[in-house]
């Protein structure tokens, strides 16, 4: 049996929405002005995403690592994802939702949780996936993204071929602020080269500023947020990637023979919050932008209710 009943998650899930609520006091407070969040947002998403990814990236020897836990746990991504879209349709709104019903708060949440309830040996399954987390969601998200936008773009007039369409969301994809230092990574990390430290250690920095930095602005942006029709939006995603999520990789997992510290690992990331990665592209493309904000604070909230229901289930399950 696993220790789910003492949650010792709830310290990180806790620090995740206290740096919400400052950033959101900050904001009522009027510290930092609504005109600045496009100018934070543009720090964040061209500064101190690329500084984390190349570094964690960098990091990475594919060929040593198991990608059998991580190939179901994206199955089941790509399940809930394209459901979403299924059912929505193929738009910058639908991706938005998709992006958020999927992504998870692996970093701030998953790490401690991981390791506080499974150890090294669950973390070990937690990095695999973390190594390649962003390098799957991110840049598929983007294509996605860049593919709705391109649908979008036909629909007001601006008419091209399929494959024209598919020519522009790839370039657009691949110029692109996440998938460069991702792949700019990935090929430095098989070179065998140790970064210099006076490169390596400004990244450092600037990856560890991400995540609070993400939090702030989220809350900031919750400030200035009209939640009149976001409410249950909202609602819904968090339900989706706390409960609709875990479920979906543990059937999965369950019909594909996975068992064991792997299946656990990967159906706590299921289960993880909304992590603010998905507001970054809501900011950049400009939709859903309250709705998503509001998601990842409700998401939060809820997983100390639903991550140790996951925790007991799992207890029972491997």
């Amino acid at each position: 049996m696993f220790p789910a009943l003492n949650f010792p998650v709830a310290p990180a899930l806790f620090s995740v929405i206290f740096i919400i609520a400052i950033g959101f006091g900050l904001a009522r407070m009027q510290w930092v002005r609504q005109a600045a969040i496009k100018d934070l947002s543009n720090l964040v998403f061209y500064v101190l995403t690329p500084a984390l990814l190349f570094r964690t990236m960098m990091n990475v020897k594919l060929a040593e690592l198991d990608y059998t836990p991580v190939a179901i746990y994206f199955l089941a991504v790509v399940i809930v994802f394209g459901t979403t879209l299924l059912m929505q349709g193929l738009s910058i709104l639908s991706s938005a939702r998709a992006l958020a019903h999927t992504f998870s708060n692996t970093v701030m949440i998953g790490i401690p949780l991981v390791g506080l309830v499974y150890g090294q040996e669950g973390l070990i399954v937690l990095f695999t996936l973390i190594s390649i987390h962003a390098l799957v969601l991110m840049t598929g998200g983007t294509i996605v993204f860049e593919l709705a936008a391109a649908r979008q773009a036909g629909y007001e007039g601006v008419r091209r071929s399929m494959g024209r369409t598919l020519l522009v969301a790839v370039k657009n994809s691949i110029l692109h602020p996440v998938p460069i230092p991702i792949i700019a990574g990935v090929l430095y990390a098989q070179t065998g080269w140790p970064l210099p430290e006076m490169v390596d250690k400004p990244l450092q920095v600037m990856g560890q500023a991400l995540g609070p930095m993400s939090l702030l602005l989220v809350g900031v942006t919750l400030a200035y947020s009209r939640f009149s029709g976001n409410v249950m939006a909202a609602l819904r995603i968090a339900i989706v990637k706390t409960v609709i999520h875990p479920a979906v990789f543990i059937a999965c997992a369950w019909l594909l023979g996975l068992r064991g510290m792997p299946m656990a690992a990967m159906a706590m990331a299921a289960a993880l919050p909304v992590g603010a990665n998905v507001f970054l592209f809501t900011q950049r493309y400009q939709i859903a932008e309250d709705e998503v904000s509001a998601s990842i604070a409700l998401s939060t909230t809820l997983a100390f209710v639903s991550l140790p229901l996951v925790l007991v289930m799992l207890s029972y399950l491997i």
